[in-house]
């Protein structure tokens, strides 16, 4: 889901950078998908911590 912040950004360089972030950003469903698979682990796996980066270039 978009945030409605990006539309009342006047300055047109960072206007641009959130487009640009926008293309290469995790869906929602990306990171739902990570936290569900750390919390479907077996009981002797411990997650402390969860990195999900974008495989997008930039």
């Amino acid at each position: 889901m978009k945030s409605e912040l990006a539309n009342t950004i006047t300055d047109p360089e960072t206007a641009k950078a959130i487009g640009f972030y926008r293309q290469i950003a995790l869906k929602p469903d990306a990171i739902a998908s990570a936290i569900a698979h750390a919390i479907n682990q077996p009981d002797d796996v411990d997650t402390s911590d969860i990195v999900v980066p974008t495989t997008a270039s930039y």
